[in-house]
């Protein structure tokens, strides 16, 4: 099942904050593969997707955490929901791990 993203203007930003810092290419590589497996499987194992309890989305919808990366400190992280339309994703924002 194919979804579609729709990025907030944070995830937006969170992006090409990535794409700018040529630094961390291999962060946005990560990052864009992650966003490839969301489109195609939000489930994927690669991602390891779980309920992020303490946010909620605009109209009460469950948030999801997905990993970029991981094992590495300060690893990106990806927030999403699903929505508002059917097949659609909206990813909140970007982010490295606390």
């Amino acid at each position: 099942m194919a979804f579609f993203l729709k990025f907030t203007p944070q995830a937006e930003a969170d992006l090409k904050s990535l794409e700018k810092d040529k630094r961390i290419l291999k962060r946005l590589k990560a990052v864009r593969k992650a966003l490839g497996y969301l489109e195609t499987n939000p489930q994927h194992p690669g991602l390891n997707t779980h309920k992020y309890t303490s946010l909620s989305g605009p109209g009460g919808e469950e948030i999801f955490e997905a990993y970029a990366e991981s094992k590495i400190p300060a690893a990106y992280r990806i927030f999403w929901f699903y929505g508002p339309d059917k097949k659609e994703i909206t990813i909140i924002t970007i982010t490295p791990h606390p």
